[in-house]
């Protein structure tokens, strides 16, 4: 059992790799701005593949929109990333058929592709942690003056 379960593993990482240089090489649509494969979970037949993708927040002319924005996800990156995972999901057909010819299986397995918000989380706890840690040391700070 472990040795079908590696080489789904090293079925997922392969197509996480090509999947990554395949996005960034061959999709032309508008919609999809910078996007990082994070993962993919293979299913043991080989099947089904869950393609997990992240957006970063993509720059625009306007320096107001951009601090806004990035500082914080609002409506318009969720905007963003709905745009760019239809726009995956639409060409998953496309990266199939060129995964297909770098892959070495018999079959290549149908793609669906899934926003990660793990990185945002990771995100969002770390600046809890850094004001948690702020308010305890002017907490601290306050008292060791009295």
């Amino acid at each position: 059992m472990s040795d079908a379960s590696s080489r789904v593993q090293r079925v997922a990482d392969q197509i996480q790799r090509d999947l990554a240089t395949l996005i960034q090489m061959e999709i032309n649509d508008p919609r999809v701005g910078m996007v990082s494969v994070t993962g993919v979970d293979v299913s043991r037949d080989l099947a089904h593949a869950k393609v997990y993708v992240t957006v970063m927040n993509s720059l625009t002319d306007d320096h107001e929109v951009n601090d806004s924005t990035l500082s914080e996800p609002g409506d318009l990156d969720k905007l963003e990333i709905e745009d760019n995972l239809k726009a995956l999901n639409k060409a998953a057909g496309y990266l199939r058929s060129l995964l297909a010819k770098r892959l070495n299986t018999r079959s290549v397995p149908k793609l669906q592709f899934h926003y990660d918000a793990s990185i945002e989380r990771g995100q969002r706890l770390s600046s809890l942690i850094d004001n948690a840690l702020a308010a305890d040391r002017k907490q601290h700070g306050d008292d060791s003056e009295d």
